[in-house]
């Protein structure tokens, strides 16, 4: 095992301090940007009973007041579009209540997903996981032994993701004591950490966490998941700055959204932003149909029409590709941009 790395660094609660800092009430949010008395947005209030609505303050920061179409707002913001149920949308769109040891799934051939922690520091309202059973793969030391026992089982694994919920949940010492565990595994070649949590809360990212990445021998991969433009800002690309020093590669996912990010416009800007804080756009994900967010869809051929819209706006390397998952399929499924012809 390598060294394990001191992780008693003061600086890494301030991280914590900010997470509990939070508002889970969608009558504060409003308040808090000027918008407790717009109609529609109060109406939208009584869907926290759905889906509880948690909003770090770091990111609340970034919205902008009176502003009641604002991109981050509109991720987080409980609506009454919530309430109606979708024809073709379940609870469970990809198939994944069902996995192979509690918290471990193993969806494609070369790689699984470990659910570190099953909390998030912010909850996006069009979560695929917004339904899913996290009573039953909880993140904890006996669950994580048995997804690694299962994992040193399986040679054709050689890559492992920390997903959720939010991995970077997990404290510094949890996730030293993880990645300990997998350089143990001869198979296991790389590392990918799929997170929200240093969009929301760049202080996320310690001295500590960056040391230990550099440290391991497997190779690792931040990929952020970042919808709008807006939601980088210094301290993000700050962060970002300390992995890439640490040696991680870092990619960006995103979920095309109605009102938020459905225009060649706003992923220009946004392909932008990611390059120049030093992240790839990676993915472009049309909404996963989970029960409550319908009113975010945007269908094939629309998604379609912006893409081909983006590629004329920023080089190629910029491009995220457009891709849906289906639940059961060996791998994500790319949309070919060829419009259809009625």
């Amino acid at each position: 095992m390598a060294d394990i790395v001191t992780l008693n660094n003061p600086s890494r609660e301030e991280w914590l301090h900010q997470l509990a800092d939070v508002i889970t009430d969608p009558h504060e949010l409003l308040q808090h940007l000027g918008l407790d008395s717009h109609p529609a947005l109060v109406a939208g209030c009584e869907a926290r009973r759905l889906f509880a609505l948690r909003v770090p303050r770091t990111f609340a920061a970034r919205m902008r007041k009176g502003d009641p179409h604002d991109p981050l707002l509109l991720q987080v913001i409980t609506a009454s579009e919530e309430f109606i149920t979708a024809a073709g949308y379940s609870t469970d769109p990809l198939d994944e209540q069902s996995s192979v040891v509690p918290g471990l799934l193993h969806k494609y051939r070369n790689r699984a997903l470990l659910l570190v922690k099953g909390g998030c520091a912010v909850n996006c309202r069009y979560c695929f996981r917004r339904h899913f059973p996290y009573a039953d793969n909880q993140g904890n030391r006996r669950n994580w032994q048995q997804a690694l026992e299962y994992i040193r089982q399986q040679p054709e694994l050689d890559e492992i993701i920390f997903s959720g919920g939010d991995p970077l949940m997990a404290k510094d010492h949890e996730l030293d004591w993880l990645i300990g565990e997998l350089e143990q595994i001869p198979h296991i070649k790389r590392l990918r950490i799929h997170s929200r949590l240093p969009v929301v809360i760049p202080a996320r990212i310690t001295p500590a966490l960056c040391r230990r990445l550099a440290q391991t021998r497997l190779q690792t991969l931040l990929v952020t998941h970042i919808n709008h433009a807006q939601e980088i800002d210094d301290a993000l690309r700050d962060a970002m700055q300390q992995l890439k020093r640490a040696g991680v590669t870092l990619l960006n996912q995103s979920v095309l959204l109605r009102n938020v990010n459905d225009s060649a416009a706003a992923l220009a800007e946004l392909s932008n932003a990611l390059f120049d804080a030093g992240i790839l756009p990676y993915y472009l994900h049309v909404l996963d149909k989970v029960q409550g967010a319908a009113h975010f869809y945007v269908s094939d051929e629309e998604a379609r029409m912006i893409m081909r819209a983006l590629l004329t706006q920023v080089s190629g390397y910029l491009v995220p590709k457009l891709a849906r998952e289906i639940g059961g399929e060996p791998s994500k499924t790319p949309l070919d941009l060829q419009l259809r012809q009625s």
